[in-house]
């Protein structure tokens, strides 16, 4: 996991350099910023600060631009396939890296296809439960999972999703058998979950933290390898016994590929610059996002080994999608 946080230690590894004079002309028109789920979810609130800061500081629309559908695949391919002139980016989660390997048959390749910009943001998940379980500790979850194999149910977002896939790590790092009760998104699980269908589940931070506010969840761990600044007194899984786990959702974006490295740069910078704006990173921070900004290179390198992470996972795990 160490080469794994050292893409992920944050801003404060990244220099802004000067630009060429090809990229000091970009951009010409407007930029599609395409999210590839519906309105309402963690991209969102993620991305339309963002674009609201750098339409200001470009000089051009930044417009957010949904194409939900086929596991993220419709809006990845879209980028994929548009003009490489850096007009048109995508910002991709970890789907991005499982799907390389969850979904065979893509209309694209998840590296050659695209041209990292940077790793912008992570988010943390978390182990939840319901206020009224009986279960109080991440220990006292896995020594229930191990008294009564097979007995205990966890919620998910759908097959193949982190909340998914970060249960089945942790059952392949420590052998136990659990059962999966996949939901059609993070709201519908986070109803089941409250209702009592399932026992526990693997959430993004900013999914469940209305839950934990209202006393509606307790939270267990956090899944990072680092404890919330939103929950400072949750310990992490790591902390609770299970050694170098760290799963978060991340944040990148994409351009297609072939758009010229100056332009690249360019984003790049302009990126990091909006990152490390006030406003933006007390708005961003305070939904529990971590600020990355890593550089092309660094974000490329990312995202190839998280496609061998996941790989393992997928395949060990038997994940399918319909």
């Amino acid at each position: 996991m160490t080469s794994r946080r050292l893409v992920l230690q944050g801003l404060s590894a990244t220099a802004l350099v000067p630009f060429s004079a090809k990229s000091q002309s970009f951009p010409t028109k407007p930029i599609r910023f395409v999210m590839p789920y519906a309105p309402g979810g963690s991209s969102e609130i993620l991305a339309r600060p963002i674009a609201q800061e750098l339409s200001r500081t470009l000089g051009q629309s930044v417009f957010v631009d949904f194409k939900p559908g086929g596991g993220t695949t419709i809006g990845a391919d879209f980028v994929a396939k548009s003009a490489p002139d850096g007009h048109t980016l995508v910002m991709m989660l970890s789907a991005h890296a499982i799907n390389a390997t969850l979904m065979p048959k893509l209309p694209y390749d998840t590296v050659k296809d695209f041209a990292p910009i940077t790793i912008a943001a992570t988010l943390p998940l978390v182990v939840v439960v319901p206020a009224q379980s009986p279960i109080k500790t991440f220990q006292d979850l896995i020594a229930t999972a191990r008294a009564q194999p097979g007995k205990l149910t966890f919620a998910s977002a759908g097959p193949g999703n982190t909340s998914h896939l970060s249960v089945e790590y942790l059952k392949s790092r420590l052998g136990l058998d659990m059962i999966h009760v996949p939901y059609k998104g993070s709201g519908p699980a986070i109803i089941g979950l409250l209702g009592g269908e399932v026992n526990f589940m693997f959430d993004s931070l900013s999914s469940s933290l209305p839950q934990i506010k209202a006393g509606k969840f307790r939270a267990l761990a956090m899944a990072s390898a680092r404890r919330s600044r939103i929950l400072p007194d949750v310990p992490t899984v790591i902390e609770s016994g299970v050694a170098d786990f760290d799963v978060s959702v991340w944040y990148s974006i994409l351009a297609a590929a072939n758009t010229p490295p100056q332009i690249v740069q360019r984003l790049h910078s302009e990126f990091v610059r909006v990152l490390r704006t006030p406003d933006v990173k007390e708005k961003i921070e305070s939904y529990g996002y971590d600020i990355v900004g890593s550089n092309p290179s660094e974000a490329d390198a990312f995202i190839r080994s998280e496609i061998v992470r996941w790989a393992k996972v997928v395949r060990e795990s038997g994940a399918t999608v319909n």
